[in-house]
Formats: structure tokens, sequence, C-alpha cells
């Protein structure tokens, strides 16, 4: 079974700078693996552990940078990665990215039966970009998973989360899920896995090496974008009373309320 993994660099600062364009700009900025994408790695670890036929690759887009991640992943266990770079590829929104992404799984991963994204990007939020890569690729979705129990014969059994608990699915694959944080952490790197990570060859693939027209990648391919962006006004700290009466509480209570 063949395994994809998309992984994504997230700023490792509250000091996010932003482009011309309104979009994050990520060169030059130090970056870490999105946590959501971090628990989809080691899902993917995990079903290796059961069988070792399994072959995880992991894969990103973004700058020269992204490569990185990429060697991070290859030294908790996964078997290989690339990453798809292009300028071209700049200001890409949640389509063109899902879109980009779908066609090097495609055209770089043979048979990839599931492919792991993290639910959320904490730098953005959207939980969109799985969906989509699920739409181009025409794979079945899951979304809010927790766990993989087991995958198997053309299936896998998952756990995802809903408003009320916890079901159970049997999905048909070749699917597309996209993981929450986890009952289990993911695992640390050891001594081997850096080395291996160290000595690997990370492929890097523009969009003529996936085959993908340039018109629908970067800020040429997306349909939205981002007309304003702005950092939250700090609020006023709240005041904290300890050891008062319940009349006392009350009082306080009502002449914040009053004004």
């Amino acid at each position: 079974m063949n395994i994809a993994v998309c992984v994504k660099q997230v700023p490792d600062t509250a000091d996010i700078k932003w482009t011309e364009h309104n979009t994050i700009q990520r060169e030059g900025v130090e970056s870490v693996i999105n946590p959501f994408d971090s628990y989809a790695l080691e899902t993917a670890l995990r079903l290796k552990d059961k069988d070792s036929a399994v072959k995880i690759t992991a894969l990103t887009m973004g700058p020269l940078q992204a490569e990185e991640i990429i060697r991070k992943a290859i030294s908790m266990g996964v078997d290989g990665g690339f990453v798809v770079s292009d300028r071209k590829f700049a200001g890409a929104d949640t389509v063109a990215t899902g879109r980009t992404l779908a066609i090097a799984i495609k055209t770089k991963i043979e048979n990839a039966e599931i492919v792991l994204c993290g639910q959320f990007a904490t730098d953005g939020d959207t939980a969109q970009t799985g969906p989509t890569i699920s739409t181009n690729l025409g794979y079945a979705l899951v979304t809010y998973v927790k766990e993989i129990e087991n995958a198997e014969n053309g299936y896998a059994i998952v756990k995802r989360e809903v408003e009320d608990g916890v079901e159970t699915l049997k999905v048909k694959l070749p699917a597309v899920l996209c993981m929450l944080k986890c009952d289990y952490e993911p695992r640390r790197p050891l001594i081997n896995g850096f080395k291996l990570a160290q000595n690997a060859e990370i492929p890097f693939y523009s969009h003529e090496d996936i085959g993908i027209e340039p018109e629908k990648v970067g800020l040429k391919g997306s349909p939205t974008c981002v007309s304003k962006a702005f950092r939250p006004e700090q609020k006023t700290s709240g005041e904290i009373f300890e050891n008062i009466s319940t009349d006392e509480a009350v009082e306080k209570i009502l002449e914040v309320l009053n004004g």
C-alpha cells in the first residue's frame, strides 16, 4: 500500500509578515511542521508499523526551505518525499493549492491508496485543502479523523469526531483522510532517522514537472483573494477578585454590567 502524507510549513512566530497580495510571506521565515500534519505523519507510520509493505511518501508545496520538513518526515520514518516548488505557485489559495498537490500525487506517487492531511493549518485554519485534493483526485473523503484502526483489502476503518461523540466508518479506498489531533503523540526521530534524512535526495518539482498549466496555479489559478489582512485589537485583561463573599461578587458583576 502506498500512502501520501501532505505536510505544510507554518510560521514558527507570531510576527507574521504579509506580501503585497495579502498572502503570508514564507521565504526567510523560521517554520515548523503544521501540528495537525504531524499527527497525519504519525498515523501513517503506525500503519507501516503494522505492515512493513506500506510505503509512505511525504510531500509539500513551498519555497526551497520547505525541504527541511520533508527531511524531518524522513527522520521520523517515512520512506521518502518531495517538494513541489515553483515561483508560479506563489500566492495560491486553497483551490490552487489543492489542485497542485492532487496533480503532484497523481503524477509522482504510484497508486496512492491513502492520502493523509491535517484537518487544519495553523496559518490559515480553512480546512479546505484536504477536501480540494479529494475532489481533484476523485477520491473518497473523511474529515475530522481521530484514528485509522485498520487499512486492508481495499477498505479503511476510521474513527472520526462528531458533535456528540465519535463514529466509526468503513471507507472504500482510495481516500483522502483529514486528521485531527489524535489520542497519541507523534514519535520523535531516532539517530538513524537523522542520518537517513541527512543523506536523502529530495526532488523538487516545478509546474512543468508535474504537468499542470501555469494558469491553474498560484495567483492566476486562485479564484479567491484576501482583500485585507490585519491583527485583532488587543483586548484589555480581566480583573480577578479572590476571597470575596457571594454578595460582594454579585455587586462587582453589577458594577461591570452597569458600566
